[in-house]
């Protein structure tokens, strides 16, 4: 029989893509989430019944434990960019890695790989950060057998980042930023599939790997080759930290005051402080080269699926090719 593999977040962005692989690689896949019903285009990754979404809540103990029984291996995906409800940072990214780790343990999981950030820091003063690198602890101390993936920020189809952000330039001439000289390292995110997907099958040395792409870039420059993408001018105005926060401030007291009535999806406190640091693999750390992996450029990536932001969208290059005919 083959293997069983549960993925927690396995509907999610990078959650889908390790799901793709290990179904491939003829692993039977467990895909653990919040709504089953809204996961069921994994099931074409596939065979029929070999890719399954199964109701579990990271936050609770029994359902958990459920999706783990007879599993060979596990990978957890779960993490929030912002607090909602009663997903906080601690109880999803701190107690909830912890949580799947220890029953790992007491069910004798032969492979674990956890999906951390890089930036993971238990003394930061983001939320975001701190908890991550307490998940990462209590993975560490229940699993130390386990491995952990930092990646920098995500890129692919369905990513929150450049989508957002081409989203955000049709609107009008001007792109605000905050942070405009932070560094990051984006990574596909096929490729952190790829890292995860080898550290399951076994064949990669445990611990922990800082994955980036093979482009250090600032958050203008980012923003302007995601201009240069789409076909649009827009001036990137940096928006300064101070009034990021106040702004921040704003949105979170609105989204308190209205009980979660109103998301705060524009900019948390707590994005700002972590907007505040470079997102970058550390020189010393363990990378793709120790995987054998050779990360993708953003630069082939993202016109396959930014084009839709371009002024005439996929007529865009017809209509650029079109003004060379001579009438």
């Amino acid at each position: 029989m083959s293997k069983l593999v549960t993925i927690y977040g396995g509907s999610g962005f990078v959650g889908r893509y390790i799901a793709r692989r290990m179904a491939k690689a003829g692993w039977r896949v467990r895909v653990a989430v919040r709504r089953p019903n809204e996961a069921i285009f994994v099931k074409p990754y596939g065979v029929v019944g070999q890719v399954e979404p199964v109701l579990c809540n990271i936050r609770d103990e029994a359902s958990v434990r459920a999706v783990m029984s007879g599993a060979d291996a596990v990978v957890n995906c779960v993490g929030i960019l912002a607090e909602v409800g009663k997903n906080q940072f601690d109880s999803v990214q701190a107690e909830g890695a912890e949580r799947v780790a220890r029953i790992a343990a007491e069910e004798q999981i032969g492979r674990l790989v956890h999906i951390s950030a890089i930036g993971a820091d238990a003394e930061a003063e983001s939320d975001y950060a701190r908890t991550k690198a307490e998940g990462e602890a209590g993975v560490i101390a229940h699993m130390p057998g386990a491995v952990i993936l930092r990646p920098s920020i995500i890129f692919g189809p369905e990513d929150q980042f450049f989508n957002r952000f081409a989203s955000m330039s049709r609107l009008g001439p001007v792109l605000p930023v905050v942070g405009a000289e932070t560094r990051f390292q984006p990574v596909y995110v096929d490729d952190v599939a790829k890292a995860a997907a080898q550290a399951l099958t076994g064949t990669v040395e445990l611990g922990i790997y800082e994955l980036g792409g093979p482009q250090v870039a600032t958050f203008r420059e980012l923003m302007q080759q995601m201009l240069g993408v789409i076909h649009r001018r827009r001036l990137i105005v940096n928006v300064p930290f101070f009034a990021a926060r106040i702004m921040a401030w704003g949105f979170d007291v609105l989204q308190a005051v209205t009980l979660g009535l109103f998301t705060n999806g524009v900019i948390t406190r707590d994005q700002v402080r972590n907007l505040a640091n470079d997102n970058v693999v550390n020189p010393e750390a363990r990378s793709f080269a120790d995987l054998g992996i050779t990360p993708v450029a953003m630069a082939s990536v993202l016109p396959d699926y930014l084009w839709r932001f371009r002024p005439s969208g996929q007529y865009d290059a017809i209509k650029d090719s079109a003004k060379n005919l001579r009438t």
